[in-house]
């Protein structure tokens, strides 16, 4: 179950709130946390904050365990851009433009991958040994099946052959 977080506005510009995002990025939410409160950038307590946020929305909205979540993705995306004007020398005005971010997080339950080709392997090679197993045993069956026809068709020739004898000394 995927779980979002938005964060919008953040004065921070996106280029430097991108530096701390890649790190967390594919992260344990245990372990990202740890990352955060130890990152000396102004972008990590903002980003710690929402990651605490997506954290309980999964906790509260779908009943999903802390330990069990990971940070699937997490992006930074440009915001409005505030201008202002900053006076320089000879009457001159230089633009200045302070940037904002929004931030996007979504976490998502680890799976154990469990290979189902594996798992089909497994149950067609318990089915095999079991159908060598019948197989075996009909082969048996067959075979003595057979080899009472055989000598029965031995014993009738061997009759016939005596009964031809017998007749020809007749």
């Amino acid at each position: 179950m995927k779980v979002k977080a938005k964060l919008n506005n953040l004065r921070i510009s996106p280029r430097k709130v991108r530096l701390v995002i890649d790190l967390i990025r594919g992260l344990d939410v245990s372990e990202a946390k740890i990352q955060l409160n130890f990152l000396v950038k102004k972008s990590a307590k903002p980003i710690l904050k929402l990651l605490d946020s997506a954290v309980a929305n999964a906790k509260n909205n779908f009943k999903l365990d802390e330990s069990n979540l990971y940070i699937s993705e997490i992006f930074a995306s440009e915001g409005p851009t505030l201008k202002r004007i900053m006076p320089r020398a000879m009457g001159r005005a230089f633009h200045i433009r302070k940037r904002t971010s929004h931030i996007t997080i979504v976490l998502d339950e680890k799976v154990i991958k469990t290979d189902k080709k594996k798992e089909e392997k497994k149950v067609l090679k318990k089915e095999e040994k079991k159908e060598k197993k019948t197989n075996v045993k009909k082969v048996e069956k067959v075979s003595e099946k057979e080899d009472i026809k055989k000598s029965v068709k031995k014993t009738e020739k061997k009759k016939i052959k005596e009964s031809k004898k017998l007749k020809a000394e007749s």
